[in-house]
């Protein structure tokens, strides 16, 4: 079965055949609804890629728009490492119960407590990371950068730069997610928060590890 989708306007117009196959996988990789991915795909010429590029950016703005909503449902996810040394609870909220229970939601929150077992990370954002922690590490970047020889022009971008991937390693939003790092746990966030059509958002976390202070 094919779909046909109209290009252009006028005596120009041209029909373009998607096929039913096509638009279903494009679902099944997305979660977005069948007219979403059809009118995805026309606007793609058909390319799977492309019309794939096309969703995720409609979803981003759309999980942008969610931002000043209230999520207040949600689950604790866990994880405790095989040798029962780790262990990690994180707080994932939602708008809705309904959704809190889908399978979607408690495996990215099963995801998130197993990247953060392995990740280490300390905080969610960079606006929670402890102040004197970040003074202290700029601290240490400009006495480097101004031991470095470098030219007075260049330098605040060194140190800014050097700043952002200090913050990165330590923020679990900006962190390559574990078990695929082409995308940000943030990313990952934003995706599940378009696939399941609310507000999505890490609140906190815990990470133990036996021993640790």
């Amino acid at each position: 079965m094919q779909l046909c989708v109209k290009h252009g306007t006028g005596k120009s117009e041209k029909r373009m055949a998607i096929s039913a196959k096509d638009v279903a996988e494009l679902r099944r990789q997305t979660g977005v609804g069948m007219m979403e991915c059809k009118k995805a795909l026309g606007e793609a010429g058909g390319d799977m890629e492309k019309a794939t590029d096309i969703l995720r950016k409609r979803g981003m703005a759309k999980a942008e728009q969610r931002a000043g909503r209230t999520a207040r449902e949600g689950m604790i996810g866990h994880y405790v490492h095989f040798n029962g040394k780790v262990g990690v609870l994180v707080d994932l909220n939602c708008e809705t119960d309904f959704v809190a229970r889908t399978e979607d939601f408690q495996t990215l929150a099963k995801d998130l407590s197993l990247h953060i077992a392995s990740a280490r990370p300390i905080a969610v954002s960079v606006d929670d990371l402890p102040e004197e922690l970040v003074a202290k590490e700029r601290e240490i970047i400009q006495a480097q950068v101004a031991e470095s020889g470098k030219p007075e022009a260049v330098r605040g971008k060194i140190i800014e730069g050097k700043m952002k991937k200090f913050c990165k390693g330590l923020v679990l939003l900006d962190q390559p997610f574990v078990k695929d790092d082409k995308v940000s746990v943030g990313q990952l966030v934003t995706e599940a928060s378009v696939k399941l059509g609310e507000k999505v958002v890490v609140r906190r976390f815990v990470r133990y590890e036996l021993g640790e202070a």
